[in-house]
């Protein structure tokens, strides 16, 4: 079967983005194999880091242990060696074989595997600026200088972006201006340019711009086509999320893709693909 990494349409490629290292909806997240395929494939990945006790980054989504591992409490007050012990839990909450990963684990991973010129992981850092002590950044650092050619790093925090790259030479940036208040109120004054020269205002260096969904098609509803807004501006576009693929979220993708989204965030990038007809 073709494997799912994008989709053409109307000469304008669309990867699909294997959200939490998931390439089927049935995977578990973050698991080192699953990110390993992805990256040989030339594949868009992306995983989530919150920072541990020991100011390491755990390959987690959660500010807690408790969903998505065997562990309990916060991960802030985990230290490297527990979070090591533990275990990813499944979809339904059963433990796994898989082990939780730490920053360290990913860079060293990855760093001994073949990668696609074209795979890009995007590391999305889902705290503020003020977690980010000089511990932080410099084991951030250690852990990816040596495969950030194939990384870009993201957050809603535009600080903390900065922050990051700015250990990291040649490593790429994201942003995600999905604030929900922020969008209505620039809906309503019908000003929805402001909203993207806020966002690269705020975030000058992102080359990546994530934005929820909705925002892209309540957009377009409204006569104003983001996309193209920020395309004129140099940078590319990832929507976020599909989650499951339906009638629906099919209606929803096809939109997206006649509006020239370069990036569509989908925990099922191969059920995606093989709805939309993409032949084997």
């Amino acid at each position: 079967m073709t494997d799912p990494v994008s989709v053409t349409r109307a000469g304008h490629r669309t990867f699909l983005k294997w959200h939490r290292a998931r390439r089927r909806a049935s995977d578990p997240v973050f698991t080192g194999a699953r990110i390993l395929e992805a990256m040989r494939l030339g594949a868009s990945v992306e995983v989530d880091l919150v920072v541990t006790g020991d100011g390491n980054f755990a390959v987690l989504h959660d500010t807690t242990l408790d969903r998505e591992t065997t562990g309990r409490g916060p991960v802030a007050a985990a230290s490297d060696a527990a979070i090591r012990r533990l275990r990813l839990r499944d979809n339904d909450g059963a433990p796994t074989d898989h082990p939780v990963m730490l920053l360290d684990d990913l860079g060293a991973l990855l760093a001994a595997a073949p990668i696609h010129p074209d795979a890009l992981l995007q590391l999305d850092y889902k705290q503020d600026e003020t977690v980010l002590d000089e511990r932080a950044l410099s084991r951030f650092a250690r852990a990816i200088a040596p495969v950030a050619r194939n990384m870009i790093v993201s957050s809603g925090s535009a600080r903390a972006v900065q922050m990051l790259t700015g250990v990291v030479p040649g490593l790429r940036s994201g942003y995600d201006p999905s604030e929900e208040e922020t969008f209505r109120a620039t809906l309503a004054s019908g000003r929805l340019q402001d909203f993207v020269d806020d966002a690269l205002a705020a975030a000058p260096d992102a080359e990546m711009i994530y934005l929820y969904w909705e925002i892209v098609t309540r957009a377009a509803d409204a006569g104003f086509d983001i996309v193209a807004a920020f395309h004129a501006r140099g940078r590319r576009i990832d929507a976020w999320t599909i989650q499951s693929v339906d009638a629906a979220s099919l209606a929803v993708v096809g939109r997206l893709l006649a509006l020239g989204v370069d990036q569509i965030t989908t925990d099922d990038p191969e059920g995606l693909l093989a709805a939309l007809g993409v032949p084997a």
